[in-house]
């Protein structure tokens, strides 16, 4: 899925020790920024009292790091995405198999658990089930950007200085599907991979004229939709639910090569030692009433069976403004990433950044 931002470690509740108790286990989460929120962690810990719940939050770059490390140690739940598993464990060995028994799995989405099952089984074991899953794409005001319907429209000269990006890997992707590419078919090729990453960044490039800014934060891209300084911009969709929720002519837009989503995942690093109770966690999380709380916090949507019926009214009325079924049916998941393409990315990414200051 996309970088989401990264904030320090936060420890919640944690159990009191004293002389003569004993104390309640741990289950150290690896997780992104509200995905674990305060009320939830209070519920699961009314509902299992033997069970601590400490929260460190990350993103996948950092999970990765974290977990390389340590050999796996410190955390007994992570949550990378899906598309950063295989090789990840293929070279480090960051994670231990799942014990698909202990997961009630008859909740979750069936697409999107065989998704997430294919991209991560290495010698016949599971290591990830599905969480949350959303999307990456456009954000328009169509009364200022009616027409908006690509991600090269962002460059489109009737929107000079009015648009906006973040320079990461997934404004590369979805130029590149815009350009008539498949970039994750060329996964498998590197020297046409890299011949697709030079002609996106000459259209980036050349797009620089049109970029009113180059977003860091959800926060600073609300406030320019919000303002009217752009009427345009790659995000994800949480922000542009988020948006609508105040003004209901700012719309999430699916691109028309299609949306690029992400699935967040579970995942038991290889030494954790509070098995059991991550599956308690998985588990929980899972039902009707947390998924609300959770979809809520996080702006995305659960992997689970009617996700879209447990969603918030106000997130559930900018998800039908946005997607149809067909756009659904569109979805372009990531697909697992090679060893050596993001360093590929990232070298295509500094050069766009010193081209246009971003």
């Amino acid at each position: 899925m996309t970088m989401k931002t990264v904030l320090p470690t936060v420890l919640l509740g944690v159990g009191l020790t004293c002389s003569g108790a004993s104390s309640a286990e741990t289950l150290r989460l690896l997780t992104w920024g509200n995905y674990a929120p305060d009320n939830v962690i209070d519920m699961f810990e009314a509902a299992n009292p033997d069970i601590d719940v400490e929260v460190t939050l990350s993103n996948n770059e950092e999970m990765i790091a974290k977990l390389r490390a340590t050999g796996g140690s410190g955390f007994d739940l992570a949550q990378p995405s899906h598309d950063r598993i295989y090789a990840a464990q293929l070279e480090y060995e960051l994670y231990k198999p799942l014990d698909l028994s202990k997961i009630d799995t008859s909740t979750m989405t069936p697409s999107l658990l065989t998704g997430v099952q294919e991209n991560t089984t290495i010698d016949g074991e599971v290591y990830a089930v599905p969480h949350l899953w959303g999307t990456s794409g456009l954000m328009a005001n169509k009364t200022e950007a009616p027409d908006l319907t690509g991600w090269g429209d962002l460059c489109d000269p009737k929107y000079k200085g009015k648009t906006s990006m973040r320079l990461t890997r997934t404004i590369l992707l979805g130029t590149a599907f815009d350009m008539g590419e498949d970039p994750f078919a060329a996964y498998a090729d590197l020297d046409e991979y890299q011949a697709i990453l030079d002609k996106v960044a000459d259209k980036l490039i050349a797009c620089k004229e049109n970029i009113k800014a180059y977003w860091q934060g959800g926060d600073d891209l609300s406030a320019m939709m919000l303002s009217g300084e752009i009427v345009a911009s790659e995000t994800w969709d949480s922000t542009a639910y988020k948006l609508y929720g105040e003004n209901e002519n700012i719309v999430f837009v699916p691109p028309a090569t299609g949306a690029l989503a992400w699935i967040d995942t579970f995942a038991l690093p290889r030494k954790g030692k509070a098995d059991e109770a991550a599956y308690k966690w998985i588990n929980f999380v899972s039902q009707p009433e947390i998924v609300t709380l959770l979809s809520a916090s996080s702006g995305a949507i659960a992997a689970v069976n009617g996700a879209m019926d447990l969603l918030p009214p106000d997130k559930k009325a900018a998800v039908n403004a946005a997607f149809t079924d067909d756009d659904v049916a569109n979805l372009k998941f990531f697909a697992n990433i090679p060893p050596g393409v993001e360093d590929m990315e990232g070298k295509t990414l500094e050069k766009i950044k010193a081209a246009t200051g971003g």
